[in-house]
């Protein structure tokens, strides 16, 4: 009967650790994601795992969920705006898709093209713009070749 409490014990603490830090760790620890919120585009130039040039200058609302796993590229992000993209974005046919959703997101499936930024593909919401990391290889392709 001890050997059973003992062996119960380690993954109790788990549960119950996980149960008071609440999601953000679960998501950390099993999903091997983290979900941040920035006010604006300051906050997240400051605050931001990701780099992600293509943001407007007038976003805000910006959730970002990147991998917990060193150096891996995996990245979404939501934000609203009411600017165009910059000039580095091309649109393209799009051939790739996020590693995550996030809630209020659009259906990336249901995107005929999106906008090559680098290696990000992004796409407009209607009210602001959703991006992936990393796109496909034919996306930057062509994209570079305009």
């Amino acid at each position: 009967m001890n050997a059973r409490i003992a062996l119960a014990a380690p993954a109790l603490l788990l549960v119950g650790a996980l149960a008071l830090t609440g999601c953000a760790a679960y998501d950390s620890i099993v999903h091997k994601q983290a979900t941040s919120t920035f006010d604006d585009l300051d906050a997240f130039a400051a605050g931001a795992e990701a780099d992600a040039d293509w943001i407007p200058a007038d976003a805000t609302a910006i959730t970002v969920r990147t991998s917990t796993i060193d150096d891996a590229p995996d990245a979404v992000i939501l934000l609203t705006s009411e600017s165009t993209l910059g000039e580095g974005c091309v649109e393209v046919d799009r051939q790739s898709a996020p590693a995550w959703v996030l809630d209020d997101a659009p259906d990336p499936y249901a995107a005929k093209t999106v906008f090559a930024c680098g290696d990000w593909a992004v796409m407009d919401t209607g009210d602001g713009w959703f991006g992936w990391t990393p796109n496909s290889e034919a996306e930057r392709s062509a994209a570079a070749a305009g």
